[in-house]
């Protein structure tokens, strides 16, 4: 299978209890591991909200993983936005 170079951006909010368990450290470990460039935060609401950008396989396997989360999360819903890519570098937690 080929890798597909276009480069697409995903704008998330996870709802649940997805702040207080290694959400975000999780989200950045898994978002390194592959290779996409973003962010992530907690939002004052209990969501956090996170933007990917990457192939559309990397975006695919970040948000199936956004549905499970670190072990101790409870993820209730994702949802997605599709954005055209800003071209950032690196993968940030953001407060």
């Amino acid at each position: 299978m080929s890798q597909s170079s276009e480069r697409i951006r995903a704008h998330v909010f996870v709802s649940g209890r997805v702040q207080g368990v290694g959400y975000r450290a999780a989200t950045w470990d898994t978002a390194i591991l592959l290779k996409l460039n973003g962010w992530v935060r907690n939002l004052r609401d209990g969501r956090v909200e996170a933007v990917f950008e990457g192939t559309p396989e990397q975006i695919e396997e970040i948000l199936r993983w956004c549905h499970q989360g670190p072990p101790a999360a409870v993820v209730r819903q994702v949802e997605v936005t599709y954005e055209p890519p800003e071209g950032l570098r690196g993968f940030d937690v953001t407060r």
